[in-house]
Parts: structure tokens; sequence; C-alpha cells
């Protein structure tokens, strides 16, 4: 398929020598979450962080749409004179490596997706979002400490707090202010829980979920073997959604063995 999706180009780390590996991070996630991770893995590969639209340093644009956001990463590929590489992509940003490897499976020569499936989620990010409007409406905050007693009404598990607050950084103000594109999230949340769709990828691909997880449930197999026939499953024990931040080194040997053999 052609891609008739205006696209941006995408803030991106990158360290190492080798075979390329691209790294995606979830919603409200950034390129920094995977710092420590992406440091192992230049060890054997070399290795690209990006920064989705609309979130990190990267330009802040509508629509949050699978095809325009797996074109923005086709688009970094050419730009980067990257022809194939491995990619790695946690929940959103799985969504965005599984819709790339069915547009352009030419493009990916192993594919990891991190605790998500090819389907169609409920809405569960309202909290979320009516918390980081909350530090929006007081015009920022002086401290993580002041936005995190904003955010609290709204988000009652602390480390989630913590980790959204990773998206605040200090503007000429003075105050903390967000760098997500928070408006354009908002306004096509829609896009953001739909399912990637097109033609089967025939390649190889890693699907691993935290046995804590409810995002890739054994009812979700069959979506995932129709779309990615040569699919393996396999689960990080005691790891919930943010399994390679709770579980680095598992999730690390996990990748690892998948791209050796």
């Amino acid at each position: 398929m052609s891609d008739n999706w205006p696209t941006v180009d995408l803030y991106f780390t990158e360290q190492g020598e080798g075979f390329p590996l691209i790294i995606i991070h979830g919603l409200f996630g950034s390129a920094d979450n995977w710092r420590t991770l992406a440091k192992k893995f230049a060890e054997n590969y070399k290795v690209y962080c990006v920064d989705l639209r609309n979130h990190g340093r990267s330009p802040h644009v509508e629509s949050m749409n699978y095809h325009a956001m797996a074109a923005d990463l086709e688009q970094f590929m050419v730009a980067q004179q990257i022809e194939q590489a491995h990619i790695i992509g946690h929940s959103m940003g799985g969504k965005v490596a599984m819709q790339l490897a069915l547009n352009h499976p030419e493009r990916i020569a192993k594919l990891i997706v991190a605790d998500i499936a090819p389907v169609t989620y409920e809405h569960g990010h309202d909290d979320v979002i009516a918390a980081f409007y909350a530090v929006r409406a007081a015009g920022g905050v002086a401290s993580r400490k002041e936005g995190d007693v904003l955010m609290s009404e709204y988000v009652k598990e602390l480390g989630v707090r913590q980790f959204l607050m990773t998206n605040l950084e200090k503007k000429e103000t003075g105050k903390l202010e967000w760098r997500v594109g928070l408006d354009q999230i908002r306004d096509d949340y829609e896009s953001v829980v739909q399912a990637p769709a097109g033609t089967p990828f025939n390649g190889k691909a890693l699907f691993i979920r935290g046995g804590h997880s409810h995002y890739v449930l054994d009812s979700y197999w069959p979506q995932i073997e129709a779309l990615f026939p040569q699919a393996q499953l396999s689960t990080i024990d005691g790891a919930g959604h943010w399994l390679h931040a709770e579980k680095p080194l598992d999730f690390f040997d996990t990748v690892s063995q998948f791209l050796a053999d």
C-alpha cells in the first residue's frame, strides 16, 4: 500500500553499533523511558529510540492514526538509511510496530510486541487525561510535588503519576508544563484504542506479556495468529503492563534470545 498520510520528522536517540534495533514507547511515554535498556541492547545492536508524534520531543500534529504513525516510522527509516531493522514496540508503540510490519514487511527483520495485541481496546485513560488537564488548568506547576498533588485527585497509583510526570519540562515561565500534544491525543484517542489491520506479516514475531497484565489475553491469540502467523508468545511472570520497567533483565533476556535464534 502507499502511505498517503502527512508525516512528521521524529526525534530519536542512537547508540551502539551493529544491526539496527528500533524501540518505540507507549502512550504518554518517550524515548527517555527506554534509556537503561537501550544502553544494554546497544552492546550488540545499533539502537534507535524514537519519540512518536505528540510525544517527547517530536512535533505535535493532528491524528493518532496507526497508518500515519507507521508512515512516520517508515520515513524515519528512509531518512536514516535503515533498510531493515528489528523493532520493539510497547503498548501503543507495539501497535505502531505491528502496523509498520503489516504495511512494510520488508522493513522488519524481527518484530517484538510488548504487552499489547492487535485488538480494539476499551477507553481506559479518561482519568489520566483529566489529570493532565488539571495541571494545565493551573497554568503549570512549580514542582513535581505540586503536580503530584493535583494529579492524585484523578490518578491514585503513585507509580503511574510518576511515569506521567516524566512529561513535565520547565518552560520560559519557570513553571513545569506538559511536553505532550495533549489536545491532539485527546481529540483522536479513538484512533489509539483501535486495532492495526492489513495483510498478514509472515516474518518472525514475538509477543511478550506480563503475567499480571490483562492486555494480551489467551482469547486474543486467534487475532494475533491471523495477522502474525509465525508469532510466538512469552509471559514474564510477576510483571504487569510495564513489564520492561518492572522486570528489565527478564525482558532483556527474552528479547535477546529471540533475536539471537
